[in-house]
């Protein structure tokens, strides 16, 4: 994955990950998975759902790559926390997956093909490492049609600048609505499409969710690229963080984010 992150890897970013979970963000993927198989989660960043995903399929083998030798780190670190020894982490490539001709049952990307410049291109080489039985598994946010309430005007400048800089630096914010399009033009002839949501409502989502947000609005790549590429400047992007902090102090906050989902056969 050698394209720009949008959001980079600073901590705000990570502890919007570091809730993830099969049950939270790939139910879709849940029923297909058995003890024994093969897995390989790209674009694993912390590991939080890599971990989940190999005490699932144990004593199958799973494998976590992120293009971030720090993240992978970090995700090692979590599978020797928690005591799970039928997974692994390295740094890899979505275009170049170092791994022979139909090496997994199951290839696993969360949030990944949005940030990427060649989807297709990434899912076909998904296509190249999968088993003849497998399944390609992908699920992706469109962030063209999230939705919230309270109307904080703050958080309106932030849709603006945060889907510009993402089409700027890496890969395509509405990505959720197009896994299907993108699976069959990569090859795959059998898809099965869904979506799930993400909602963000309650005092403690509220808190967690625009906090990050309010802190990766000044401090994270996104603050850095948007200023490098001329979207806003620190003003607007103080102010997008304060829309978040708003948002989130207020009883009636409610964030709405929904997501496509691809279970892609051969």
């Amino acid at each position: 994955m050698a394209e720009r992150y949008t959001h980079g890897h600073h901590e705000s970013v990570l502890r919007t990950h570091e809730r993830r979970t099969v049950a939270n963000s790939a139910a879709y993927l849940a029923p297909h998975l058995r003890p024994e198989l093969r897995v390989l989660d790209v674009g694993s960043g912390p590991g939080t759902i890599t971990v989940d995903l190999a005490q699932r399929v144990a004593p199958g083998d799973v494998t976590g790559m992120d293009a971030a030798a720090d993240v992978v780190e970090k995700a090692a670190a979590l599978a020797a926390e928690r005591g799970v020894e039928n997974v692994r982490f390295a740094v890899g490539d979505a275009y170049a997956i170092d791994a022979p001709d139909g090496t997994y049952d199951v290839v696993h990307a969360h949030q990944v093909l949005q940030h990427l410049g060649r989807p297709v291109d990434a899912l076909r080489e998904f296509r190249r490492v999968l088993a003849p039985e497998g399944i390609v598994a992908v699920r992706d946010v469109d962030y063209v049609g999230v939705i919230w309430y309270p109307l904080v005007p703050g958080l309106d400048e932030w849709h603006e600048v945060y889907l510009q800089v993402h089409r700027l630096v890496s890969g395509e914010p509405a990505a959720g609505r197009r896994l299907k399009a993108w699976a069959r033009q990569a090859g795959f002839t059998d898809v099965e499409s869904s979506a799930s949501l993400w909602l963000f409502e309650s005092p403690d989502a509220r808190e967690w969710w625009g906090g990050a947000w309010a802190e990766r609005a000044l401090h994270s790549s996104f603050a850095e690229h948007a200023v490098e590429h001329g979207v806003t400047d620190r003003a607007g992007l103080e102010r997008i963080a304060a829309g978040w902090r708003e948002w989130a102090a207020s009883e009636d906050g409610w964030f709405f984010m929904p997501h496509g989902e691809i279970i892609a056969r051969s």
